[in-house]
């Protein structure tokens, strides 16, 4: 990943309360990220609510936008329009280190915060597993509705073959005897 600087937040700066930071995401904050292969193009905003108390930063990541993806069945490019509001929060501690996947410990003096890395994080737990283009979510609902349900065809001559086949089948001559013994009873 390229340092992406338009993405500090200069958490210094702030006095306690709450504070509105907006980001704008579009195709070179993808390119930015070298291991990306699921997202290429994408048009977002970020609105990063950050609420700065004495000993804890509160950030509640909402991102709006499309990405471009590309189809699962058909491998075609479609928008998918993305809703995502996350929270993170960044404590005060002794040294930096990732607590919990929604908890940082940063240092008193750490002068700023890139949320870079968050906000593309956020954007691909967003993303469907089964990208489908919207042309084919009717086909896709379709086989969902139907899975475990078998659906037989019979023609009209079903009956007709069934009987014939029985009939022509060719007889043990073992259970022919079996079948007469059982009729003389």
């Amino acid at each position: 990943m390229k340092f992406l600087r338009g993405f500090d937040i200069e958490v210094i700066k702030f006095t306690e309360g709450i504070h509105e930071i907006d980001f704008k995401i579009d195709d070179t904050f993808f390119d930015s990220f070298e291991d990306n292969e699921l997202v290429k193009k994408g048009n977002l905003t970020t609105r990063v609510k950050l609420n700065k108390g004495a000993n804890v930063l509160e950030m509640i990541f909402q991102i709006e936008g499309t990405v471009q993806l590309i189809c699962d069945r058909s491998l075609e490019e479609f928008q998918h329009e993305l809703v995502v509001e996350e929270e993170i929060l960044y404590k005060y501690g002794s040294e930096e280190k990732e607590i919990d996947e929604n908890i940082i410990m940063i240092t008193r003096d750490t002068p700023k915060v890139n949320v870079a890395q968050l906000i593309y994080e956020f954007i691909l737990l967003a993303l469907p597993a089964k990208k489908i283009h919207p042309d084919y979510k009717n086909e896709l609902h379709e086989i969902e509705d139907a899975e475990g349900q078998y659906v037989y065809l019979e023609s009209q001559n079903s009956e007709e073959e069934k009987l014939t086949e029985e009939n022509t089948e060719l007889v043990d001559p073992r259970w022919e005897k079996l079948k007469n013994l059982k009729k003389k009873e």
